[in-house]
């Protein structure tokens, strides 16, 4: 079933690997893969607000044992009061800076999630939710123009607060510096992909789901090299177009959604 070419060339798939792929991903794209997933932490809303800071503050902690990415992006909503969308509208910077204090996640400390909640106020006040800000002038919408404008303008409104981004620049990837950026693209995968299995959202438009990437981690790339879809050895940004693009031979309308045959392979089987 495995495959190979050349180092970081183009693959092509086997109509076997495309069946057990979309076998794989239909299995585990269901209801009940959400309670263990960080994806759980948006899932306790209805409001797009809602659901994209919460979907935004749970990928970005989005790294360690689940149980703890979950435990912290859940105690992170008590400190919004378990309304990050109206936290968001009215918070006072004494608002912002209490919600902050004491809170860790790994590296992931207090300054950094006050950066953050004041670059993500600034963000759905200009642009009106995190959408449209994700979104790059001109007509590229491809997922690499979107966290690159992303980046951007997320430090951007966060110097505008006072804050440089310093050591919280770690905490949003961009592929300008060759990153996998795996929690950002999970983040976007939530929000683009269709909602019509129960898992991830689809309140997004202006990104088609066709134009996504694979979230690449561990799991996703040893699977992917051991099934022969990806033939380089870094986990960066350059690894993330050779996997999609294998990807998209198996699915070119939604190839993200082999992510949940790939992660479920790998984390769940340990294939």
């Amino acid at each position: 079933m495995a495959m190979r070419a050349a180092k970081d060339e183009k693959l092509h798939v086997p109509d076997d690997l495309r069946d057990f792929l979309l076998e794989k991903a239909a299995l585990y794209e269901r209801p009940d893969f959400i309670p263990d997933d960080p994806i759980a932490v948006p899932h306790r809303f209805s409001d797009k607000a809602d659901i994209e800071l919460a979907g935004f503050i749970a990928a970005t902690l989005a790294w360690g044992q689940r149980k703890t990415i979950l435990a912290s992006a859940r105690a992170f909503m008590d400190r919004l009061d378990g309304a990050p969308g109206d936290f968001m509208k009215h918070a006072t910077a004494d608002d912002i800076r209490t919600a902050a204090k004491g809170f860790v996640h790994r590296t992931f400390q207090p300054r950094d999630a006050e950066l953050f909640l004041h670059a993500l106020q600034a963000l759905t006040h200009a642009y009106g939710g995190l959408e449209s800000a994700f979104v790059p002038d001109g007509a590229n919408h491809n997922a690499e123009a979107c966290l690159t404008a992303f980046h951007a303008r997320f430090f951007e409104a966060a110097a505008q607060r006072g804050y440089a981004a310093d050591r919280t620049r770690k905490h949003v990837a961009t592929p300008a510096r060759g990153s996998a950026a795996k929690r950002l693209n999970m983040f976007l995968r939530w929000m683009v992909r269709p909602s019509r299995r129960g898992v991830d959202f689809g309140i997004w438009n202006q990104i088609a789901p066709s134009q996504l990437m694979v979230p690449l981690d561990v799991h996703t790339g040893n699977v992917g090299r051991k099934l022969g879809l990806l033939d380089r050895k870094q986990n960066d940004w350059k690894a993330v177009e050779l996997l999609t693009a294998a990807l998209r031979e198996v699915d070119p309308d939604d190839p993200v959604r082999l992510d949940f045959a790939l992660f479920g392979l790998g984390a769940i089987e340990q294939f």
